[in-house]
């Protein structure tokens, strides 16, 4: 990933400044601030801007005046306590913005999360940069035989050079073809003074989904936990997930006594129906309790099993 030198300068501009403010601020985030923290081959993540910190979670929960509790200890109970028992509205109060470069695709699935400000670059107003998202080697599979929306075993030797130059030369087809239409290129230049360039709007359509874009995306922090529990985990698209693991490092450094609950109650927990509960309790008291007569489905059991690390999985 490579920025311009217009981009370096703008960001030396922003981290250079100098701002006096009555409003609490997360010091280990502001390290941070602005700061582009790559991600794929030519996208990144950056933070622009926040509001709140652990203390405001306290406050709002307390609805008191001040930064609420002095006490580190007494803050983190709380803090634990709200997450636990699934309390929402306190974790609403602090909010961030991200900065966001990535390809298209993963652009039109984080957009499933409706909980968020939005605004993406213009592909009607301005020329989309001429960059394209090609997966490392490592991360080429197969379609999975038991899950219809993910993959399978790798790809390897030829196959996987044959798929890489089908994306590329496909990607740079397009893109020239979409300078063609504009009848301009990506720098600016014009191509032929004597011919109409179609318009932005209508030529975007050519573009092939690893195509770059942009946006300004501002949420809360109890929208972002939900953002990271699903996108971090092993399930989710690689694509998605290498984003969402560099936005989880900003969050603790943004709200660390947030982060230590969500990483507990949240990311290392897990959640029991009353039969896989029942299922459990019989293993605790060493009864028996087998697939046939827990009235689970097998999806169930086997997920069941493999978070408490037993060997029972059924096929």
């Amino acid at each position: 990933m490579e920025l311009t030198n217009q981009q370096k300068k703008e960001i030396t501009e922003q981290q250079s400044q100098k701002n006096t403010t009555k409003r609490v601020t997360s010091p280990e985030l502001e390290k941070i601030l602005y700061e582009v923290l790559p991600v794929l081959d030519h996208g990144f993540v950056r933070v622009v801007d926040y509001m709140g910190d652990d203390t405001s979670i306290v406050q709002s929960a307390r609805v008191s005046y001040g930064k609420g509790t002095k006490k580190v200890s007494t803050d983190s109970g709380l803090i634990k306590y709200l997450m636990r028992h699934r309390h929402s509205t306190p974790f609403e109060m602090c909010e961030i913005k991200y900065h966001v470069k990535l390809p298209i695709f993963v652009a039109r699935q984080w957009i499933r999360h409706r909980t968020a400000n939005v605004n993406e670059y213009s592909a009607r107003y301005s020329i989309l940069d001429k960059e394209f998202y090609l997966p490392a080697k490592e991360n080429l599979a197969s379609q999975s035989k038991n899950n219809r929306q993910g993959r399978g075993d790798l790809i390897n030797g030829k196959q996987a050079d044959d798929v890489l130059k089908m994306l590329k030369e496909d990607a740079e087809k397009s893109y020239s073809d979409y300078e063609t239409m504009l009848n301009e290129r990506y720098d600016g230049t014009i191509i032929n003074e004597n011919k109409k360039g179609l318009a932005r709007e209508l030529a975007r359509m050519n573009l092939t989904l690893n195509t770059y874009t942009q946006w300004y995306w501002k949420t809360d922090l109890l929208n972002l936990l939900n953002f990271l529990s699903l996108r971090t985990d092993d399930h989710a698209q690689y694509e998605i997930r290498a984003y969402a693991n560099v936005m989880t490092d900003s969050l603790k450094r943004w709200v660390p006594i947030t982060y230590e609950a969500f990483m507990d109650y949240r990311m290392g927990g897990m959640e029991l129906s009353s039969k896989g509960k029942s299922v459990i309790l019989k293993m605790i008291k060493g009864e028996g309790c087998d697939f046939e007569n827990s009235k689970l489905s097998k999806r169930e059991w086997n997920e069941l099993m493999q978070s408490f690390g037993f060997k029972e999985k059924i096929i």
